[in-house]
């Protein structure tokens, strides 16, 4: 490793700078934010400002490893049915209570988020959320925000609501301070969520949108559409002309998918393709519309594709997708899977042209038209969310006692202080597995390794940053600023600045590095440091103003149709609200 030989100063300012450049690229999204924060990390190592005995260190926090097998515990609850048969309960109940459904709806799902880790929650529920918004005939924008305001709120209850509160907890840990309870805050979140879902209830749901989302938009489920191919044989009228032009393919009732020359698909740009002799048509194509061709003399059906029934489906690019940082062409979904994508979604624009250059990202939402097997197999192998229908996928009910039954052990266990959750959570992961509430393979599919990563890259800097001194005069030159205000308005100094900065980057990223920096400032003005350490726990998860705020919000942005701005009119008065709340109580429950 490199030696810089520089004085203590200017190796606590260098390191400041290389974190304000990850910083600009985390906003720039230039490279994703695990290949940003393990660059960073590395670069750190190699000038060797940070050491290779405190980057082992920094590496066997508990915090991650807590983090993958409570996702592994998640997913045997998932996998033996156990929230299917709550959501089953809702959507029956919604067209005679519609009111009390929704109510009951988002209680449950702040119950959940308590116990459970976010991501998996909202993924499930997205698709039960649609459907109950069709039965109701409201606009599934008015219940996508709010599944994922709720979720984030019902997560801050407990410390293993969400990945933030344990890495928190670690970074604490390793600063010196006592392991938090699992219940610890489950006060201060009861209180936030009640202040959350007051304003809800208020404003918040007279701000939502009444917007169509893509597959509304672009299809209509009510006629049933079919792929058909079509040839064009060498007597043809058809050939020479542009396939745009032909008037049998510009009916209402028909959409020209692809044409078909040899083995090359020339879908990437149709208007000025010129039918040959012996080319193929896929088309799109109501059942009156295909039974009408068959008679058309300059067109031959092929039978093995004249009848076979497709569906048009929105699926959603979650953080554990395969296809991410992949463009569309890339991936070739015709070629593999017989699947076309028919549009894309991406904050609030509409792509239909040159699909096969956009490159898929977290978040995205993709239209998709193929038989209901080809879109399954699509969605099994590249780990994606079908969000215009529930999984149909067999559960193993026989198990979700067991199931149900590790998940409760570990969170009793774990407030009795019977061992830590680390050792109880790998404990509860050996009983799913050997009891076949999962199956391994698919358990390890629910880990979301790209969320480890940032989190194990993170963990370095921020010893990085502790090592070179740079937390140290950061503290120094601010101490002397707070030193004379009162210990609440500390507190919500430190909240609010945690709060921005997680509006606009990771929230993982933001409580690995801000979280020393509270316990130091703490410390040095006398407070209790423990106080500070919650304080960056709820501003590092508690954000509602961007869709960056929370990966949860990112999720929904697709499939509910949303702009930034919706965000922004429901998230800032929200953040300023539970802001305050959790300001005003912090010092209550953690005396100063």
């Amino acid at each position: 490793m490199l030696d810089l030989a520089l004085s203590p100063t200017y190796e606590a300012l260098l390191s400041l700078v290389i974190v304000a450049g990850m910083f600009i690229l985390f906003i720039r999204e230039s490279y994703p934010a695990e290949v940003v924060a393990m660059g960073t990390a590395a670069l750190f190592i190699l000038l060797g400002i940070l050491p290779i005995d405190a980057a082992t260190k920094a590496l066997s926090n508990s915090a991650p490893w807590t983090i993958a097998f409570m996702f592994l515990i998640m997913g045997g609850l998932v996998r033996t049915g156990a929230l299917d048969t709550l959501t089953r309960l809702f959507e029956r109940r919604a067209e005679s209570h519609p009111r009390g459904t929704i109510a009951g709806l988002f209680g449950s799902v702040v119950g959940a988020s308590a116990v459970m880790n976010n991501t998996p929650v909202v993924a499930v529920m997205i698709p039960i959320v649609i459907q109950l918004a069709r039965k109701l005939n409201v606009a599934a924008s008015k219940l996508l925000l709010p599944l994922s305001i709720f979720t984030v709120l019902g997560g801050m209850i407990t410390l293993i609501g969400t990945s933030t509160n344990l890495l928190v907890d670690g970074v604490a840990t390793d600063k010196g301070l006592e392991h938090f309870a699992i219940f610890e805050i489950a006060p201060l979140g009861i209180a936030v969520t009640l202040a959350g879902a007051i304003f809800m209830l208020l404003v918040g749901k007279h701000l939502l949108p009444d917007r169509s989302s893509l597959g509304t938009l672009l299809s209509d489920r009510r006629k049933m559409k079919f792929f058909t191919e079509v040839a064009i044989p060498e007597d043809s009228g058809l050939v020479g002309r542009r396939v745009m032009e032909v008037e049998v393919f510009k009916r209402e009732g028909v959409r020209v998918i692809d044409v078909l020359r040899g083995d090359a698909s020339l879908r990437r740009d149709l208007a000025p393709v010129e039918l040959k002799a012996g080319d193929r048509v896929v088309l799109r194509t109501e059942v009156a519309e295909l039974l009408g061709m068959q008679a058309n003399k300059d067109i031959r059906m092929v039978d093995k594709l004249s009848s076979v029934q497709t569906e048009t489906v929105e699926v959603l690019i979650t953080p554990g997708c395969r296809m991410i940082g992949r463009s569309l062409g890339e991936l070739r979904l015709r070629r593999r899977y017989g699947v076309y994508v028919l549009a894309a979604h991406r904050r609030n624009q509409n792509i239909g042209r040159k699909l096969d250059d956009l490159v898929v990202a977290v978040g995205d939402t993709l239209l998709l038209e193929g038989t209901p097997e080809d879109i399954a197999r699509l969605a099994e192998d590249q780990e994606l969310v079908d969000i215009t229908h529930p999984s149909a996928k067999p559960y193993r009910r026989r198990q979700a006692p067991i199931a149900m039954g590790v998940l409760a052990s570990v969170v009793i266990l774990s407030a009795l202080d019977v061992a830590p959750i680390l050792v109880l959570s790998f404990l509860g992961v050996v009983v799913i597995l050997v009891l076949r509430c999962i199956d391994t393979d698919e358990a390890f599919e629910f880990v979301e390794g790209r969320l480890l990563a940032l989190i194990f890259g993170m963990l370095a800097v921020g010893e990085a940053l502790d090592q070179s001194g740079a937390v140290d005069l950061i503290v120094k030159g601010v101490a002397p600023w707070l030193a004379e205000l009162p210990g609440w308005a500390v507190i919500a100094a430190v909240y609010f600045l945690g709060l921005i900065l997680t509006e606009f980057l990771s929230n993982n990223a933001v409580a690995v590095i801000f979280t020393p920096i509270a316990i130091e400032l703490a410390q040095s003005l006398g407070y209790d440091p423990r106080a500070f350490a919650v304080a960056v726990m709820f501003s590092a998860s508690v954000a509602f103003a961007t869709p960056i705020g929370y990966q949860t919000h990112m999720m929904v942005y697709g499939p509910g149709g949303y702009r930034f701005t919706d965000y922004v009119k429901i998230g800032v008065p929200l953040d300023i609200i539970t802001g305050i709340v959790a300001c005003l109580l912090i010092p209550v429950f953690w005396p100063l």
